[in-house]
């Protein structure tokens, strides 16, 4: 095995920080909408999964996390996301009313 310089070990980990930073902030108010948005998402994929009688709870936290992600791609002013989640959102909403 060939040992390393100082200098070599300070540019691999020079480099490995830069590939490991989030391209995100991970703070403000955009950040928790975001995590609070994606774990409603996923609770909502966990009652889709279960199947049966948990359809309402899988479309009310699909909105939930839909609404979040909305807000979030507007305050990122992100135009696929805005698209993508309006029209989720609008999906969700229907499904909502059609099984009220």
């Amino acid at each position: 095995m060939t040992e390393l310089s100082e200098e070599e070990l300070a540019e691999i980990v020079a480099d490995h920080d830069r590939i490991v930073e989030t391209a995100t902030p991970t703070s403000g108010l955009d950040w928790y909408i975001k995590w609070f948005s994606s774990v409603m998402i996923l609770i909502s994929l966990a009652f889709r999964a279960a199947d049966g009688e948990w359809k309402m709870f899988d479309l009310v936290f699909g909105t939930i996390g839909v609404m979040g992600w909305t807000i979030v791609s507007v305050m990122w002013r992100d135009r696929a996301l805005i698209m993508l989640n309006v029209v989720s959102l609008m999906m969700l909403i229907v499904g909502i009313l059609n099984n009220a």
